[in-house]
């Protein structure tokens, strides 16, 4: 290849990069749109694989917009959440679902609340203005808060359309997880007695944790207008309470994607107040923490990109995903004596603290 055709093309993969991350949106877009139409279900309820008209006979759809549902299902194919197979020419395409999309499909084990939200104009739009947001003073608004006035807690507390939709995603990803961490990841629960689930909602993972370990007498704590709404239960206690303030007593305290939420003195605190609440670590005192560690393990690009990306997600709303050092940083500061990371949950990872 000559130096000029050698250039030539190095340019092109330069444009292809541009083009592929500045059209990458298009990819949770066509997602979407896919969740909205019901394309997994449909598929399901078809016994698995399905051609355009079969899918078309099962979901809203204007006929006029058929051709352009093929080419929705051409991006969705080709970036892995359908499969298709090319059968004799002639013949309608066959496609399939993935490992990716039976998570769609409507059920116990769903996660379609999440990717729902996770896509949903209100938090795609403040993106839009993430540029000019990064020249204001720290102290601004989170950039959430810029774009629509109030807070993701404000909101999801006062807004009867969005507060069904957030409350959904986080006990589907709630169930999801918990369901593979007490499968697979038992013997962090092993020999206690006692645990609090702190900013635990409405107790999803506590309830799994009860269920699964019923020695263990499980508490929630959370703010008064989320435990007023609790289930009953004769196996776990709800307790009004800020974590800010202080936790009950309990042999661990056990903290599900809460610490993304706040900065780094915030977390100090509540961490502090975890440490106040269990017993020394020879009694068998502990915090678990399950939250990301980012770039933790050698791991596929993929796998590095969602964690960043999802750094980028939660800093919409002023939380923050943590490498180990800066993990490490917080768990010193709070007085703890060591830590150890386990990472078996995919982009997440248990964190065992010790006083």
């Amino acid at each position: 290849m000559s130096p000029t055709r050698s250039t030539s093309q190095a340019l092109l993969d330069a444009q292809l990069e541009l083009w592929h991350n500045s059209l990458a949106y298009m990819k949770s877009m066509a997602l979407k749109s896919a969740l909205d139409l019901g394309v997994a279900d449909a598929i399901h309820n078809n016994g698995g694989t399905a051609t355009l008209p079969q899918i078309v006979s099962k979901v809203t759809l204007h006929p006029s917009k058929i051709p352009y549902l093929r080419r929705l299902m051409r991006v969705l194919t080709t970036t892995g959440i359908f499969s298709v197979k090319h059968p004799k020419d002639g013949d309608e395409l066959v496609y399939g679902l993935t490992p990716a999309s039976q998570l769609l499909v409507v059920g116990s084990s769903s996660l379609a609340p999440f990717v729902s939200v996770a896509a949903h104009g209100v938090f795609v739009s403040p993106f839009l203005g993430l540029g000019p947001w990064l020249q204001y003073e720290h102290s601004s608004p989170s950039l959430f808060e810029k774009t629509h006035g109030q807070t993701t807690w404000y909101m999801n507390d006062h807004d009867p359309t969005f507060s069904p939709l957030f409350n959904e995603a986080m006990a589907c990803d709630s169930g999801f997880v918990m369901d593979i961490v007490i499968k697979h990841c038992s013997d962090i629960f092993q020999g206690l007695s006692s645990l609090i689930d702190v900013a635990g909602g409405l107790g999803g993972a506590a309830l799994a944790i009860a269920t699964a370990f019923p020695n263990i007498q499980c508490s929630v704590l959370d703010l008064p207008h989320v435990t007023a709404n609790a289930p009953a239960s004769t196996n776990v206690k709800y307790i009004a309470g800020d974590m800010f303030d202080g936790i009950p007593s309990a042999n661990t305290v056990f903290l599900k994607w809460v610490l993304h939420d706040w900065g780094d003195a915030d977390c100090v605190k509540i961490l502090k107040n975890c440490k106040k609440a269990i017993p020394p670590r020879d009694a068998g005192g502990k915090v678990i923490v399950l939250d990301m560690v980012i770039g933790n393990e050698p791991s596929s690009i993929k796998h590095k990109e969602t964690q960043v990306l999802f750094d980028l997600f939660i800093m919409s709303i002023n939380g923050v995903e943590r490498d180990e050092k800066e993990w490490r940083k917080i768990i010193f500061e709070a007085g703890f004596s060591d830590y150890k990371i386990i990472p078996v949950l995919g982009v997440r990872s248990i964190i065992e603290m010790y006083p």
